[in-house]
């Protein structure tokens, strides 16, 4: 569970949005990190309570459900599934754009077109198969990226045989430490947060763990402090290695700054090696992304707020057709790589930022309502519970919101917020119209979401 989750987390945030992040805050991106990490701690906490109480496929949006409003869980999932959706085809995207730097003549949407098949496949098999997938793509994730600290550490203090030692001069070039300010370190935000957005998959997976109470707690301790060591650690080494002013900036990027830092330092066989990584890592995080999908819109259909067909299962327990729906994803990206080639990932970056910042600012608010209402009803001393409730959940709804209403003031952002407010306008409009007139029992959505019924469990 923890590496799904390191999978789904670790992606294109880091090897490709840290470029965007690092020409925001220049080498205070570092701190934008510390705080993103701060905030994943609070929300991580938050859910993981909750997750034990109730481990479910539909996770976040049951939960919403059941402690906000039907209309709160009707809009978190479909919110949720539409973010995940476009997110697939933004990794897809970068992996296009990764792809070019060994075979530049080939289109990108062909490099789209062909693993979006190849991942469409693997989650097909079962939770089973795509649970070793996913193991061993996050294992060369992490195993490239603790390599890649090492090295660098290597290189900033001179043990580096192939370089000279380079200090840390790096960190007050191009106008120093904080070369943007106070207000560029928040700026950057609007990027970092995204490579923190999927480590909410623990919750998910515990609607398929089979001892939620150790599995999820365990999992969420190791998955969140390894994140803070991978990101803080790879930032200070990117900074530290590479003049910020160096790496590619937003729209024109061909290439991970983690790769232009080995290009840099004239190691052409880490180069083409880490390139490698950074691919299998947007593969990796494309497949966890396509996993939640799937299980998201299975959840409306066993809550009655989608059709009946994409609730059901094959034998080895796979939601066939809803894996088959949330691939849309992966066909807006298609065509988006046809038409717009070269801003095609800023642009799906964009879009589905609002989705996940959304559900995380309703992760911290169902918490609020979630804690009052376990306790007065006399449900179970749960084994994780976060500490300083209420503040801790207050604050992370006021972080999370200041970072949506931010967006607005950072270049090539705005559509997070020209797409994600009409979006929740229709969303509430198809509730009232169609979701508010269904009669969905959360009780047997619950038992459903976790034992499944059709053709083999969920």
């Amino acid at each position: 569970m923890a590496m799904i989750a390191i999978g789904g987390a670790i992606g294109t945030g880091l090897f490709l949005g840290s470029s965007l992040a690092v020409h925001t805050a220049g080498p205070a991106v570092i701190v934008s990190y510390l705080l993103g990490a701060v905030l994943a701690l609070l929300m991580m906490g938050t859910l993981s309570e909750m997750a034990v109480a109730h481990p479910t496929a539909g996770s976040f949006g049951i939960y919403a459900e059941l402690y906000v409003s039907r209309w709160a869980g009707f809009v978190v999932r479909y919110t949720y599934w539409a973010c995940q959706c476009i997110a697939i085809g933004g990794e897809a995207t970068a992996v296009a754009i990764y792809c070019r730097w060994w075979f530049p003549q080939i289109a990108p949407w062909i490099w789209v077109a062909t693993f979006s098949l190849l991942l469409v496949t693997v989650n097909a098999f079962g939770v089973g198969e795509f649970g070793e997938f996913e193991y061993w793509f996050a294992m060369i994730k992490v195993v490239a990226i603790l390599a890649f600290i090492g090295f660098g550490v290597m290189a900033l203090f001179g043990f580096a045989p192939s370089a000279p030692r380079i200090g840390l001069r790096n960190f007050a070039t191009g106008g120093g430490f904080f070369a943007h300010g106070v207000a560029g370190v928040w700026l950057a935000m609007c990027f970092v947060i995204v490579s923190y957005i999927g480590t909410e998959v623990v919750a998910v997976t515990a609607g398929e763990a089979e001892a939620p109470d150790e599995a999820v707690p365990k999992a969420m301790r190791s998955m969140v402090s390894r994140l803070i060591l991978f990101y803080v650690g790879s930032m200070i080494i990117l900074i530290g290695v590479v003049p910020w002013t160096g790496i590619q900036p937003g729209a024109n990027v061909t290439a991970s700054p983690f790769v232009t830092v080995f290009r840099l330092m004239h190691i052409p066989a880490a180069t083409n090696l880490m390139n490698f990584v950074v691919i299998t890592a947007a593969l990796s995080s494309m497949n966890c992304d396509l996993y939640l999908a799937t299980r998201m819109i299975f959840s409306l259909s066993r809550g009655g707020y989608a059709p009946q067909r994409f609730g059901w299962v094959t034998r080895k327990g796979v939601p066939l057709p809803a894996l088959f729906l949330s691939t849309i994803g992966l066909v807006i990206a298609t065509i988006i790589a046809i038409l717009y080639p070269s801003s095609a990932f800023v642009y799906l970056f964009g879009i589905s930022l609002f989705g996940g910042l959304f559900v995380w600012l309703m992760i911290f608010i169902t918490h609020l309502f979630f804690r009052p209402a376990w306790q007065a009803r006399g449900g179970r001393r749960l084994p994780v519970r976060m500490i300083g409730y209420p503040y801790t959940s207050l604050l992370g709804a006021a972080f999370i919101a200041a970072i949506i209403v931010t967006t607005w003031w950072v270049p090539g952002m705005r559509p997070t917020i020209f797409s994600g407010l009409p979006w929740l306008l229709f969303l509430t409009v198809v509730y009232w119209i169609w979701g508010r007139s269904r009669v969905a029992n959360t009780a047997q959505s619950l038992a459903e979401s976790r034992n499944g019924r059709g053709e083999g469990p969920l």
